[in-house]
């Protein structure tokens, strides 16, 4: 179990440093130097410009949205605070922020993830230009003939009163928090082991700062330090997340060939490659289906990730894996391959057809051939693989090892699939 939750957790260690380092700033903020005591407040407009540029040069829609909001709600607070601290324009501004930041998140996290420019659709930025005129006009409410007078009682009601974050705002954030939470971890588990999503773990902990930052905002260096501790936890997941479609495949969760490139850097002269090949996989694909080829290949990934004796395996490509033992000889390595192999072999896949009834009961009348919407059991199918391993001699480099070990697995689908070979 401690081992399954690693990978879980590891998206929240960014997060966590990332809020503990700016609570370490307040905290020795007093004894900074005049020179640097801006940055407290003025950090804030670069890191979220840094993450807005960033999330359009990696077309991060959500991202986008989550950096842009933020920015343009710092932005407008501090030009407020010209006006007064308690005037009304700072708490027009100040709720509007509180607001409009979890809810753009919360409706960018509802809808697909397409970029920040799908089809030349720029909906976000004539929804941006809007809230800002909305705000602004709310904002002049008593000092303009346009906004009445009305405004300011509507802002004295129980679901928008403030500070600290009105009722709405709060109710709003913990609903983006939750679905972003939902959206970095659901896969992990509903699929077990699928890919956590460090953005969506990010936009979670994004939101959670800025939170606390519209919890004091009369103090403007907490205030701006928490707020750029948001635009930093969204810059690194998006490096993080960039890294994991890097070097991760999508479809079966392993390390892809990138990654094992890399791994392959770092041996030492003691390791062991194989090569790793699903038998007959064409015809599975034209017989059942591509759907069906992946199911094979997210089972077979499955097996292979399994493999003991400090193993690791890679997505080489295809119907292809690799398995890397990097402190283990070949012989060592051996009844470890053999392991994962008869693991494969044994298990039973179903092929479940496309009018298969969502409830148990139901399956199981039409599969027990009473009535007229009785039908034969689902498919099962076996799956085998072969593989094939090397070892480092005379020299030889990791390049040449992991060509002999697809050498031996060639050897081993001409002695008759389903095997190990050496």
């Amino acid at each position: 179990m401690k081992w399954a939750l690693a990978p879980a957790a590891r998206p929240l260690i960014a997060p966590l440093v990332i809020l503990l380092a700016a609570a370490l700033l307040l905290w020795i903020g007093p004894g900074l130097p005049p020179s640097l005591a801006g940055l407290k407040e003025a950090g804030a407009y670069f890191v979220l410009l840094a993450g807005a540029g960033m999330s359009l040069w990696f077309n991060r829609g959500r991202a986008f949205v989550a950096t842009v909001s933020l920015l343009l709600a710092y932005a407008g607070y501090q030009y407020s605070l010209d006006f007064g601290a308690e005037s009304f324009a700072a708490k027009t501004a100040y709720t509007a922020a509180a607001v409009l930041v979890p809810l753009n998140v919360l409706v960018a996290l509802r809808l697909p993830e397409r970029g920040v420019s799908y089809h030349g659709d720029y909906r976000w930025l004539f929804i941006a230009a809007g809230e800002i005129v909305l705000v602004a006009w709310i904002a002049s409410s008593g000092r303009s003939e346009l906004s009445g007078a009305a405004w300011q009682e509507i802002l004295g009601h129980w679901l928008l009163r403030s500070p600290p974050a009105p009722l709405l705002g709060r109710l709003l954030f913990g609903a983006a928090i939750a679905v972003a939470a939902w959206i970095a971890w659901a896969p992990h588990y509903s699929e077990k082991g699928g890919p956590v999503s460090p953005l969506a773990a990010g936009l979670a902990g994004a939101l959670l700062a800025f939170f606390l930052a519209c919890e004091w905002p009369a103090n403007p260096a907490v205030f701006g330090v928490l707020t750029a501790a948001a635009g930093a936890i969204l810059v690194v997941a998006m490096l993080q997340e960039s890294h994991r479609l890097a070097f991760n495949d999508e479809l079966t969760g392993l390390p892809g060939r990138r990654a094992l490139l890399e791994a392959m850097a770092g041996l030492g002269p003691r390791y062991a490659l194989a090569m790793a090949d699903v038998d007959h996989f064409k015809s599975f694909n034209d017989t059942h289906g591509h759907d069906v080829g992946d199911q094979v290949l997210k089972l077979v990934a499955a097996r292979l990730a399994q493999v003991q004796g400090g193993g690791r395996a890679f997505r080489y490509g295809g119907e292809e894996f690799t398995v890397l033992f990097p402190e283990l000889s070949l012989e060592e390595a051996l009844p470890h391959l053999e392991a994962v192999r008869a693991s494969v072999e044994h298990y039973r896949m179903t092929v479940r057809g496309e009018d298969r009834p969502k409830q148990q009961e139901e399956g199981e009348k039409r599969r027990g051939g009473e009535g007229p919407d009785s039908q034969p059991p689902e498919k099962v199918l076996s799956v085998t693989i072969s593989l094939g391993g090397a070892a480092p001699a005379h020299g030889m480099t990791p390049a040449q090892v992991l060509k002999a070990a697809d050498e031996a697995l060639y050897r081993a689908k001409r002695a008759g699939r389903n095997r190990v070979s050496r």
